[in-house]
């Protein structure tokens, strides 16, 4: 989004200005893309996963700053809220055992910042929305100590023009009626509840379209079997209820813009692409600046004199509009590459569960690009849309619609048809067997079990609650067990259920 943002307001000869210059940072891109200036020596993925802190009492810990520091590792960087830090994995190539290397280092990353942040009082939480978040902590004064959050604050609400309503309604739980929330917040904090991982891969130019459009058409599934946020504010709501979390809580549209159909800056997208192009496009044509930040570069002129332009306008517009399945420009040691970036999946449960939940989208969209009928001449976009809603909100008891098939349960279409063609795309990734065979190993038998890890926080809490705890209660020590099994390793289709 933009790690170097002044804290200042914004004047109408900034909009006008940025908006000629993000039109020119667009027009460079055509240029580039058009004499395939892009660097693609090798697949290349990257990973970024977004942490919480909780105190002793599985409360939100309102600490990022000082853990950071006591972490002192640069691939951990602040986060929107003071409850959440995010770890980023330098890029590496996807084929052999790489994924296994990854997935040792991660345990070793995230062990040791653990033992640092207990100094601090804290402990780090792989989850997707925090259960024993409380309204207070969407108060605006838990913003992290940064200059673009507050900022970026400031425009959302200067744009809205009012508070940010947070309403939804859940799928039930076992034996249990519909919950349903409906809440208001003066900023944008909630946002800080959504805590993701972001899946990178660098692809050749010619290539982008097919690979944003699998993923596009793999999001629904996606989602439903590793869907990981099924509290929120004391509520059983989604499965996944980050999806409409964010949403809901970075939505710049008042109610009458809604019902014109304006389009939301958390977006699906409205259309199966045939280049990048048309993703940045949307972006400037659709979506008024949020942060008009200018810088000295004009990219065409650097263009013209064989340089290689940052686009530092249209990457920081890129930034604020947050597409599921996001295009990246990026610039490494002045040589231009193109990245998708995988936004639907949550944090967690465990480092094992992350891997695994790669593996199977990095082979499955590998595999549906190489068809020799492509999915999603088969497929209605507004369809995968739906699979994204239906997955989020039921999880493993959503009906989703696949081409051939019909309308399937997810657990069944990963069994039957993604988990072979996943299989396959890792193998042309030159992904190792051992490897491969580790971490569709995981989602096989997850789906098997049907036991997601919201399933099991859900069934967890269940059963504390039929004990006659409050969910107050419940969710407390639901969490606590939560971590214990989180660090023990094992992924979560093991997971005993109860306490």
């Amino acid at each position: 989004m933009g790690s170097y943002v002044s804290s200042r307001t914004f004047t109408r000869e900034d909009r006008q200005r940025y908006r000629e210059r993000v039109q020119r940072c667009l027009d460079a891109l055509g240029t580039m893309l058009a004499e395939d200036s892009f660097s693609f020596p090798r697949q290349q993925m990257g990973l970024e996963i977004e942490l919480n802190l909780v105190d002793d009492d599985c409360r939100p810990a309102m600490a990022n700053a000082e853990v950071l520091e006591k972490i002192g590792d640069p691939s951990f960087t602040l986060e929107l809220g003071q409850h959440n830090l995010e770890v980023n994995v330098p890029p590496r190539e996807l084929a052999g055992d790489e994924t296994l290397d990854l997935e040792k280092e991660l345990c070793e990353t995230l062990s040791s910042a653990d033992d640092k942040a207990h100094d601090a009082g804290a402990s780090i939480v792989m989850i997707g929305v925090l259960p024993t978040l409380r309204h207070e902590h969407f108060d605006r004064r838990w913003l992290s100590n940064s200059p673009r959050y507050g900022l970026l604050n400031d425009q959302i609400f200067a744009e809205r023009g009012e508070e940010t309503v947070l309403s939804m309604e859940g799928s039930p739980m076992a034996g249990s009626s519909t919950e349903k929330l409906l809440s208001y917040a003066e900023s944008i904090v909630p946002e800080a509840a959504c805590t993701s991982v972001q899946l990178h891969l660098q692809v050749a130019p010619d290539d982008f379209a097919a690979h944003w459009n699998a993923a596009q058409a793999l999001a629904g599934v996606q989602v439903a079997i590793a869907a990981n946020s099924p509290f929120l504010l004391g509520r059983a709501l989604w499965h996944e209820t980050r999806i409409p979390l964010f949403l809901q809580a970075t939505d710049t549209r008042t109610v009458e813009l809604k019902n014109q159909g304006v389009r939301p800056r958390v977006w699906f997208g409205e259309r199966w692409i045939t280049s990048i192009f048309d993703l940045f496009e949307e972006n400037v044509r659709y979506f008024p600046a949020l942060l008009p930040e200018t810088g000295d570069e004009d990219p065409l002129d650097v263009l013209g004199a064989g340089g290689t332009p940052s686009l530092n306008e249209l990457r920081l517009h890129n930034g604020t509009v947050w597409r599921w399945n996001r295009p990246v420009y990026d610039v490494v040691d002045g040589v231009p590459h193109l990245r998708v970036e995988n936004r639907v999946l949550p944090a967690g449960p465990t480092v094992l569960d992350t891997m695994a939940n790669a593996a199977f989208f990095y082979g499955a969209q590998r595999a549906l690009t190489t068809l020799e009928r492509p999915l999603w001449t088969q497929m209605s976009f507004h369809a995968a849309e739906e699979n994204l809603y239906a997955g989020s909100r039921h999880g493993m008891g959503a009906q989703l619609y696949w081409p051939g098939i019909g309308w399937v349960p997810p657990d069944e279409l990963v069994l039957r048809r993604l988990l072979p063609l996943a299989h396959e795309g890792l193998r042309a990734c030159g992904v190792s067997d051992s490897a491969r065979e580790r971490y569709l190993g995981v989602i096989e038998a997850r789906c098997l079990s049907r036991r997601t890890g919201s399933q099991w926080q859900r069934d967890t809490v269940s059963s504390l609650e039929a004990r006659g705890a409050s969910r107050e209660v419940a969710l407390g020590v639901m969490l606590a067990r939560y971590v214990e099994l989180m660090h023990g390793g094992e992924p979560v289709h093991t997971w005993p259920v109860g306490v």
